[in-house]
């Protein structure tokens, strides 16, 4: 089955908690913007389908590179996890840009702490 992390965001282990692993502040202590998309029966689709989901996944959040601080996707319950820096629209820009590519995503939650 395939890795399930984002390759670009360093520090992501499979099945660790989010608490555990995702930042929460930048480095002057601003709170970062999370989101989660639901991207159903993905981990029940052919392994290709998986594997060019989860690039297409990568190769949008490696534009913002500079905004996305974590990513992290959850082949077991089919979500994927995004923390970026606070910017307006940001998250909504975000979750189009992933949708043009895989339009059956689902924003979950747009949490700002």
């Amino acid at each position: 089955m395939s890795d399930q992390k984002i390759d670009m965001f360093k520090g992501i282990l499979p099945g660790e908690p989010l608490y555990k692993i995702a930042p929460t502040r930048d480095e002057n202590g601003q709170s970062f913007i999370d989101f989660m998309l639901i991207i159903p029966k993905l981990k029940k689709k052919p392994q290709k389908y998986i594997d060019r989901t989860l690039k297409d996944i990568q190769m949008v959040l490696s534009r913002y590179s500079q905004e996305v601080v974590f990513a992290n996707m959850d082949l077991k319950i089919n979500c994927l996890w995004v923390s970026h820096r606070q910017k307006p629209g940001l998250c909504r820009e975000l979750t189009s840009a992933i949708r043009q590519y895989v339009p059956e995503a689902m924003l979950v939650g747009d949490v700002s702490r």
